[in-house]
């Protein structure tokens, strides 16, 4: 099963984001992600098995519960692999390295119980879209330079299992099976 841990934007973030790339979507840019999908990935696994889901969301539930909460704002832009030949463009974190001792923690409690997370070193981002071959983004990359957008305050992990895509243009769909609230339980 394909999982991920991941931090969910409030509405009032995904909207603030939405309306701003809404008048720059054109058919020269990349298939956009749908903005009720929108997150920022902190692990990935891609094989996991069925069985390790529970104690997947105890090793997350753990972690949450050890960690306070964190002030993000989404800002900036940039490409994958890079700005050469892009495929995938996303917007940034403001001071994303607040995510990265998250990441590493989550990365670790799901490589404990058996769900080897993918992926390189942890870049905070929010994929926006994906283009069908590589490009040159450097205008999308402007656009997005532009962008900062509303303060808020993550207070939640989310265990979320990613479905594949049915057919060909469809996408894949997300099922959020648990909220680990950031915060030990009895902080006030």
């Amino acid at each position: 099963m394909r999982v991920f841990v991941a931090v969910l934007p409030p509405p009032e973030v995904v909207e603030d984001l939405d309306s701003f790339l809404e008048p720059r979507r054109d058919v020269e840019g990349p298939r956009w992600g749908s903005p009720a999908q929108w997150h920022l990935t902190l692990a990935f696994a891609g094989g996991m098995p069925t069985h390790v889901l529970e104690p997947l969301v105890e090793g997350v539930e753990s972690v949450a519960a050890q960690r306070s909460p964190v002030m993000l704002r989404l800002a900036g832009g940039g490409c994958f692999p890079d700005a050469t030949r892009a495929r995938v463009l996303w917007t940034g974190v403001e001071d994303g390295g607040a995510l990265e001792p998250l990441s590493r923690a989550v990365r670790s409690a799901a490589a404990v119980v058996g769900a080897a997370p993918e992926g390189g070193p942890f870049v905070p981002h929010l994929t926006l879209g994906r283009f069908p071959r590589p490009v040159d983004p450097t205008r999308w990359l402007h656009v997005l330079d532009t962008y900062r957008g509303p303060e808020w305050v993550a207070d939640e992990l989310v265990v979320v299992h990613s479905h594949l895509p049915t057919g060909r243009g469809h996408r894949p769909r997300h099922e959020v099976v648990a909220r680990c609230a950031l915060g030990a339980p009895d902080a006030g």
